[in-house]
């Protein structure tokens, strides 16, 4: 399957990083709200992954989705990503870290396949390594196994995937970095991104524009709609082609969060928001 065809993707994730031990209760919530799209990672410093396939569980055994109904991502992260709880022998060639990183998450989450496997952030900052090459061959033995339909990056400047794309390496379906309104709400990575038919997930879209959220413009186009801020906010990802992600721990924000996808924005209030901080 080539990597740029879409997985089964909603057009809303539900993030569970920095959940702990309430993991099990906002996943099975987060369903009964209405999401359908699970974000995750075997990374247990920032994500209790075992706690996301409990509530999976309890939302199977309630008769609220099935497994076909959903989609879930989760996530390759290197050692120094993470803490002492290692999925994987740290000891290991890289590629078997991805082997047995894989084989530890869809035991956590009760599955035979994941929907999308994400490359936690590169090894470096400063661009795309050799150790990158090595995972990112690794997850494309994973994909073409079945154990996920396709592959995403995370935490992602251009030059990673500029780097990555020079080397001949197969681009990936999904792009995820936490967006800043004053970086141009990632306006490069998108259009690199819309260039080579990735879907941008974009995370951290409320708590990253604190400022946008209290600004005036956001404020008048919510009481226009008669919606919150952050609606209009998860409105205008949505409107220029972003997969927003949310984790609020809020029932109700996020059935609101939701219902964001029903609002419309004009194309001049769509520019204004991407202008602002930018």
């Amino acid at each position: 399957m080539p990597a740029t065809e879409p997985a089964r993707a909603p057009d809303f994730l539900y993030g569970t990083a920095w959940k702990e031990e309430r993991t099990p209760a906002l996943t099975e919530q987060a369903l009964r709200a209405g999401f359908r799209g699970i974000d995750t990672a075997n990374q247990r410093r920032h994500y209790f992954e075992a706690g996301v396939g409990e509530g999976l569980a309890a939302a199977y055994r309630a008769g609220i989705v099935t497994r076909a109904d959903l989609f879930l991502q989760t996530k390759f992260t290197y050692e120094g990503g993470q803490d002492h709880r290692l999925p994987y022998d740290p000891a290991a060639p890289l590629s078997t870290q991805v082997a047995q990183s894989m084989a530890s998450s869809l035991e956590h989450l009760g599955t035979d396949h994941v929907d999308s496997y994400v490359l936690h952030g590169p090894a470096s900052g400063h661009g795309w390594t050799e150790h990158d090459a090595e995972v990112w061959a690794a997850m494309v033995k994973e994909r073409d196994g079945g154990r996920t339909r396709v592959l995403g990056v995370s935490n992602v400047s251009l030059r990673h995937l500029h780097q990555m794309a020079a080397t001949g390496a197969e681009l990936p379906a999904f792009v995820q970095n936490r967006c800043f309104a004053r970086a141009g709400w990632d306006r490069d990575v998108r259009a690199f991104c819309s260039q080579h038919r990735i879907v941008y997930q974009g995370f951290s879209l409320l708590t990253a524009n604190i400022e946008v959220l209290r600004s005036r413009l956001v404020g008048e186009i919510a009481a226009r709609l008669r919606a919150t801020q952050p609606q209009v906010i998860f409105r205008f990802a949505l409107a220029v082609g972003m997969l927003p992600l949310t984790g609020t721990s809020d029932p109700a924000h996020m059935k609101q969060d939701l219902a964001s996808r029903d609002l419309s924005l004009s194309a001049d209030e769509v520019s204004a928001i991407e202008r602002l901080a930018g």
